[in-house]
């Protein structure tokens, strides 16, 4: 497929006729007023996607500003940016990672149908499902107690180190599954090169009971490489004979070598693919901390979840596409309102990472300034995510929200039934009745005659208005369960597909990670003398220089 045929949004058609029904009607549209003058609006614009174990989540859109002729353009430019073509190439295993010359290929680690999917002509599944096999068979050890430490004790903590992707989804994986999780079990993450992360996790486990993981697919990458050589060494402190690394270490990586030298038995290396991006990798080798926690079955179980969102997105038409609806909609307020933002809050403690992982997911992806024909795109792509879970985000951003002068969109996220229904399930109901009235209050907002109407005194009344129309999308599930986990993560996988689509971006590479990272060398080498540095900016120079005399 040669990608430099597919046109900048702002040359399509679709998206001309867009601008002008912003102008004319869009931007004035009222949503309280769409309510009020269509009793169906709710059915018209809501959708209920059922899982592969029959549970159930809806994604209501209807707060949105939009009607039926907006998303009917919408569904049009998606049509007119090839987004079917694109979603296709990328299940069919075709390199649209073309600056990297690599598959995207993900979804193949949800294939729990076993079906064929090859990239260059060799199909994946065998090879998945011997690592997944493999990983079964290794949690089972380590949690059954059979796997034990070099003094014949089994593992009670869990320590993975990695970064970025190899980080942020398992934290999230592990925090949102922990009601599934053996409690006899502690899971740890370290990440930051800060030697505060490894110390403070070290001080809280106990060398004789401890199972590292190294994510690392190349095993070279610089903040985990060096924190797992603080944690050997630290071990080694105890266990005095490096043979012993093997009972403590494993890894997760593709570079035998590597792994073979740091001290950890080849045959504990659960690899992946070129073609499985960081911030995909949950699904693969990296996913081995949320086995370990939970369990395979439960594991196998949030495949599941995500291969049944996976096959919605890839056979859906774009009409009833939850996905495809939520991307379209990101790209609306983005490009045509000039929101910058997007809020995405769990009103669920357990999801209280949720929000920082898709950080990663849709501002690495889109965070891009060049098409697909290496020419500089003239629209803003990529919205600033943030979020954390409610009602405590209602105690700090949510006052920006309700009166600022930006227009924020958001989705609320909440499930129905609690795993801890404590006081009668007071605690959720309570939740619930603030999902509920967040979203409607953003939404009608209150004028100026019922404020007065309240009593307040005319001077109060501008600062107690709410002009109202902040659309949110709502996404009520039955309960988060290993399935449930995975089908959200795909929708918002595939969401940001559908951003990129319609962007003309690559969503796939992160070069932009890079420079900072290559600069940090350089400049690692001459934090280890005392001469005065001059080769950089004043600034810089003036910094490091006082780092080193501080430093001392």
């Amino acid at each position: 497929m040669s990608f430099s045929t597919f046109a900048n949004a702002t040359d399509l058609d679709t998206w001309k006729k867009l601008e002008a029904a912003y102008e004319q009607s869009g931007k004035d549209l009222s949503v309280k007023e769409l309510f009020a003058s269509d009793a169906e609006r709710f059915s018209k614009f809501s959708h209920t996607f059922k899982n592969y174990d029959g549970s159930e989540i809806l994604f209501d859109f209807s707060k949105n500003i939009i009607d039926e002729k907006i998303l009917s353009l919408l569904l049009d430019l998606a049509k007119e940016a090839k987004i079917e073509t694109l979603r296709d190439a990328l299940f069919a295993g075709e390199k649209v990672n073309f600056t990297e010359d690599r598959a995207v290929y993900h979804v193949a680690l949800r294939n729990q149908s076993n079906k064929v999917m090859k990239v260059d002509g060799i199909d994946v599944t065998p090879e998945v499902n011997r690592v997944l096999d493999h990983m079964k068979e290794f949690s089972e050890s380590v949690r059954s107690g059979a796997w034990t430490g070099y003094t014949g004790k089994s593992i009670k903590s869990i320590v993975n180190i990695g970064i970025g992707g190899s980080d942020l989804g398992p934290v999230m994986v592990t925090e949102a599954l922990k009601h599934y999780a053996q409690r006899d079990l502690s899971v740890y993450f370290v990440s930051n090169i800060d030697g505060t992360h490894i110390a403070e996790t070290l001080r809280s486990v106990d060398p004789e009971t401890t199972l590292f993981l190294i994510a690392s697919k190349t095993f070279t990458t610089a903040e985990t490489c060096t924190n797992a050589n603080t944690a050997k060494s630290w071990f080694l402190e105890a266990a005095k004979d490096p043979a012993h690394i093997a009972k403590h270490f494993v890894a997760l990586s593709t570079n035998a070598a590597e792994v073979s030298k740091f001290g950890i038995d080849t045959k504990n290396m659960f690899e992946f693919e070129n073609w499985v991006g960081g911030r995909y990798s949950v699904w693969s080798a990296i996913g081995l901390s949320v086995i370990l926690y939970i369990g395979y079955d439960n594991f196998e179980k949030f495949l599941k979840g995500a291969e049944a969102m996976d096959k919605h997105f890839s056979s859906t038409s774009l009409e009833s596409n939850i996905p495809v609806l939520g991307g379209l909609l990101s790209v609306w307020y983005n490009n045509f309102f000039g929101a910058q933002t997007h809020l995405v809050a769990p009103f669920d403690q357990y999801m209280h990472r949720f929000p920082a992982y898709l950080q990663q997911l849709s501002m690495e992806s889109n965070g891009k300034s060049v098409n697909r024909a290496n020419g500089k795109v003239n629209y803003s792509t990529g919205a600033i995510l943030f979020g954390e879970p409610a009602t405590n985000s209602q105690h700090s951003f949510f006052q920006l929200v309700h009166q600022g002068t930006k227009l924020i969109p958001a989705d609320f996220i909440l499930a129905a039934q609690s795993h801890n229904p404590v006081e009668g399930n007071l605690h959720q109901r309570m939740l619930a009745s603030n999902f509920f009235a967040q979203a409607e209050a953003l939404m009608v907002g209150k004028t100026p005659e019922q404020v007065k109407a309240e009593g307040n005194p005319e001077s109060l009344v501008p600062h107690k208005v709410f002009s109202g129309n902040r659309p949110t999308t709502n996404i009520l599930c039955q309960k988060i369960t290993p399935a449930t986990l995975g089908a959200l993560i795909v929708y918002y996988e595939h969401f940001t597909f559908t951003e990129g689509a319609i962007w003309n971006i690559n969503s796939y590479d992160q070069f932009g990670v890079e420079l900072g990272k290559v600069l940090a060398k350089s400049i690692g080498a001459q934090l280890n003398d005392k001469t005065p540095v001059t080769n950089h900016d004043g600034s810089t120079n003036g910094l490091i220089n006082q780092f080193k005399a501080w430093s001392e």
